[in-house]
């Protein structure tokens, strides 16, 4: 879709990237540490100035102690720390639980290792989870739950419910977790992140995954963090050592400086809520149906009441016809999806979205 909107010259509001420039106080630090010398292979794990600064952020948020020598990595951002969890903990042969829709590194990484996805679909427009579905899907090759809060690419926050829910399974059934949090700060309408360090049997035998690309609009940089106790990161270290190693050292320095003030993350769902209900606000009383995102930065919006268009080709049209690029929301179901949905990314410079909402209020039922 990215290369469909430069090749029409099309407003690009599909990709999920932020819109506008980081921090330059933040870009400040990492020249600063570049000058300084700061520039050749940092340790395995990662800095750990940068971890021992995560290790306080997830006991202030979270009331866990986390030990930042043994228990966080950093890695090159989020996919790359899935990835490698994937790989230390399943096997041929192993059978993993996947929500649909799902962002899509997660079947590769599981089919890579010649283990088997099984998907449990989240039907629109709540995208409840459906507990009865997941327990009967657990059979005795199932060796892990992956699961996405905020969702992408539907922005769903998991529930406490929820969360004791996946508790009482994964403990009955003995699963590993991997908890993908890339989201966390950026959450809406005063709702709170349920991490799994809020539950400590679950943190026990999860693997949580988190961004610094997401939180801080710097997702060129790839770096992020795993966070699991010790057994569990022993694994992880034994292959994220082979495929990556270390992490740019100057970034590293820099975000832990950064990291020091809390209000460069508190600040986030008041800065992105602001961006959500600005285009909502705009696109009520439309012919665009939709349940304003409970989290992260991408709203779906129902086209049903517009076109009888599947979402591939409606998307094409939007961008071919009407200059604008959105994601269809059937790419990320592995089966397809015949919902007529498209993914907007509200990460946009606010003059952005206004533009984009201007297009899409113009776009009339055939």
């Amino acid at each position: 879709m990215s290369q469909l909107a430069m090749q029409h010259q099309a407003l690009n509001v599909g990709q999920g990237f932020p819109g506008f420039e980081i921090d330059m106080h933040l870009a400040s630090l990492v020249e600063k540490h570049l000058r300084a010398g700061k520039n050749q292979y940092a340790p395995m794990p990662g800095v750990i100035e940068l971890r021992e600064q995560i290790a306080t952020k997830i006991s202030k948020l979270y009331k866990t102690n986390i030990n930042p020598q043994s228990e966080i990595t950093i890695t090159a951002g989020a996919t790359q720390a899935i990835f490698t969890a994937v790989s230390a903990l399943i096997h041929s042969g192993d059978e993993v639980i996947l929500f649909a829709p799902a962002y899509d590194c997660y079947e590769p990484a599981i089919r890579l290792q010649g283990a088997l996805p099984i998907w449990v679909e989240l039907k629109y427009p709540e995208y409840n989870i459906p507990w009865a579905t997941v327990k009967a899907a657990i059979t005795s090759k199932t060796k892990m739950i992956i699961i996405n809060s905020p969702h992408n690419p539907t922005g769903k926050i998991w529930s406490a419910d929820d969360m004791k829910e996946l508790e009482i399974i994964s403990e009955e059934n003995d699963l590993l977790i991997i908890s993908d949090e890339v989201y966390e700060h950026i959450t809406f309408d005063d709702q709170k992140h349920e991490s799994i360090f809020l539950y400590p049997k679950l943190a026990a035998r999860s693997i949580g995954v988190f961004s610094f690309g997401k939180t801080f609009h710097a997702t060129g940089w790839k770096v992020g963090y795993a966070v699991a106790s010790v057994e569990i990161m022993q694994e992880f270290r034994k292959v994220h050592q082979y495929n990556v190693f270390s992490v740019n050292t100057p970034v590293q320095y820099a975000l832990a400086e950064y990291l020091m003030n809390e209000e460069h993350y508190q600040k986030l769902p008041a800065f992105y809520q602001k961006l959500r209900d600005n285009f909502i606000d705009k696109m009520s009383g439309s012919n665009w149906l939709f349940q304003p995102a409970q989290g992260a930065y991408f709203q779906i919006l129902n086209y049903s009441r517009i076109s009888d268009l599947p979402d591939i080709d409606f998307a094409k049209h939007l961008v071919e016809i009407h200059k604008i690029a959105t994601i269809p929301v059937s790419v990320f179901y592995p089966f397809g999806s015949e919902q007529k949905l498209l993914r907007i990314c509200f990460a946009k410079e606010e003059a952005t979205m206004d533009r984009a909402a201007e297009i899409l209020l113009n776009i009339v039922p055939k």
